[in-house]
């Protein structure tokens, strides 16, 4: 019988929302790639990270850098997300993943939503999103790694972290057009979101992202992450959870 203690706990669904809030709110990360001809040296650089719509984080980056030609030589990877705030950087929460990268072709249907969405998140992106040399990769997760703080530590599955409804495609088709619409009209709604639920600073929020787990919200370089009580089943449903939020 082994002594070694188990510094595990129980995923539970607070530990999921968390982990899911970390990685679909994070602005940028941590990527570790397999260097090529390194001899196995992980090689480590941040990323911009977008989020396409069934939870998969995406980045957008030159195949001259090392980590493109890392990632095209080795699929695997491991992203990092959390931010570290005041005090000790290690009381703060944060997320490993383990991934498996893809290249998302230039030509797909993907690429189109995965573009839209990622500019969307980080604007000033448009200046080289389209250069030839610059591409996206999808970094499913195969399992994560939550540290929630000293002594909240979780093991999560891939199925903790990804969206799973039936209501994905029909979101993606309305999205730019929900997004307009709570933007232009209902931009009070967008403030309390982010103000209230978010707990944010006062500012100029607008909604940058909507799938069927929750709502992305962006005030110039602030990004804040506001998951729905529960994924939308339906995407006539979005109006009404929308206005349940809105209290």
């Amino acid at each position: 019988m082994s002594d070694k203690p188990n510094v595990l706990r129980d995923t539970d669904n607070e530990a999921r929302t968390l982990a899911r809030t970390l990685l679909r709110g994070a602005r940028s990360a941590s990527l570790a790639a397999i260097e090529p001809e390194s001899g196995g040296f992980p090689f480590v650089s941040r990323v911009l990270v977008g989020m396409d719509v069934d939870g998969v984080p995406v980045i957008l980056i030159s195949k001259l850098s090392t980590h493109t030609q890392a990632l095209l030589a080795d699929a695997r990877a491991s992203l990092l997300t959390g931010e570290p705030g005041k005090g000790d950087p290690l009381a703060h929460p944060r997320l490993t993943v383990q991934c498996t990268a893809e290249q998302v072709a230039r030509d797909s249907e993907a690429h189109t939503r995965i573009r839209e969405r990622f500019v969307r998140r980080h604007p000033k992106s448009k200046l080289y999103v389209d250069f030839p040399d610059f591409g996206f990769f999808r970094l499913s997760p195969l399992r994560a790694s939550l540290n929630g703080g000293f002594g909240r530590a979780y093991v999560l599955t891939a199925e903790d972290l990804l969206i799973d409804t039936p209501a994905i495609a029909s979101l993606a088709a309305m999205e730019a057009n929900a997004i307009d619409h709570m933007n232009t009209d209902h931009s009070d709604a967008v403030q309390r979101y982010a103000v209230k639920l978010c707990k944010a600073p006062e500012g100029n929020w607008k909604v940058v992202g909507i799938d069927a787990a929750g709502l992305d919200l962006a005030d110039g370089d602030q990004l804040k992450r506001l998951e729905f009580p529960t994924p939308i089943e339906d995407s006539s449903n979005l109006r009404a959870i929308l206005r349940e939020l809105n209290g």
